[in-house]
């Protein structure tokens, strides 16, 4: 579960004054019932969250489906009671949260069962490219992929621009110097450093903007040199939903994904109210 505290700022910069519409239309004590439905398929996610949001402000919530939980469209996923100026005040911040949500689990969902139908042994990965860390992650996972580095600060990742700065089998050696306890992986973008990589230590090589032949190649001077076995293999760069398979055909571990939150099309939800109490 997110933090209320950190929801609880985007209704803060969506409504920094009070909902002024509502505060000069609606009634202050008029109770209302409302529903949120699904406008499309998918995978639903946000809902723990959206709960939580309502139930700040006194409404009353019955959810219907389970984060995770596949839904079709037409299917109603929340009931709301309660003040009718909170259910409105609340609802685009808890709309906005489940259709993002809701949009990297579907695409997550829909990707993963690509690469599984190829590859059962293949994960998903999201990676930063985002700055709604705590919710893009979640529904990741809740779309059954894989979170990647939730932050800088939880393993090591030397890129293209550290190896501008210092030789590659020096930084993977200050790496494994430097900490017992973080993954330090290493981006590469030719067979001669991914070889340079594995013989260096790295526990992971992100093979970067590679076509599928040339991780092939990769993967085969690896195994001729005895160090697949020492290494887990991820994959990115150019990879999108027409050629994934194509690369889950591959003796790898992982294909990771900026696309998976950087351009993830909003998931199609709604908020009616049904009616006065």
């Amino acid at each position: 579960m997110i933090p209320l505290t950190y929801l609880l700022r985007f209704l803060e910069e969506d409504a920094p004054f009070g909902d002024v519409t509502s505060e000069a239309v609606i009634p202050r004590d008029l109770e209302a019932e409302a529903v949120i439905i699904a406008k499309q398929d998918g995978i639903i996610a946000g809902l723990e969250e959206a709960k939580a949001l309502f139930e700040h402000f006194g409404v009353k919530v019955e959810l219907k489906a389970k984060d995770g939980n596949e839904v079709k469209k037409g299917d109603v996923i929340i009931e709301l009671r309660g003040n009718a100026r909170k259910i409105l005040f609340v609802e685009r911040t808890a709309l906005n949260i489940m259709g993002r949500m809701s949009g990297i689990a579907t695409q997550v969902r829909r990707l993963t069962e690509k690469v599984r139908a190829i590859n059962p042994n293949v994960k998903v990965a999201g990676t930063r490219k985002t700055l709604l860390k705590p919710l893009d992650k979640k529904a990741i996972l809740l779309g059954g992929g894989e979170m990647h580095r939730f932050s800088l600060s939880d393993a090591i990742l030397i890129k293209d621009n550290h190896l501008a700065l210092v030789p590659l089998e020096e930084a993977i050696k200050r790496a494994k110097a430097f900490s017992l306890y973080k993954v330090v992986e290493v981006e590469v973008e030719s067979l001669e450093d991914a070889l340079k990589a594995a013989n260096a230590g790295a526990d992971v090589i992100m093979l970067d903007n590679m076509t599928p032949e040339q991780i092939e190649e990769v993967l085969e001077a690896l195994k001729r040199e005895g160090l697949r076995e020492r290494v887990k293999i991820e994959v990115s760069g150019g990879i999108t939903e027409e050629n994934i398979q194509n690369y889950a055909k591959l003796d790898i571990d992982v294909i990771s994904l900026g696309a998976l939150t950087h351009s993830v099309k909003n998931f199609d939800v709604s908020l009616e109210i049904t009616g006065r109490l």
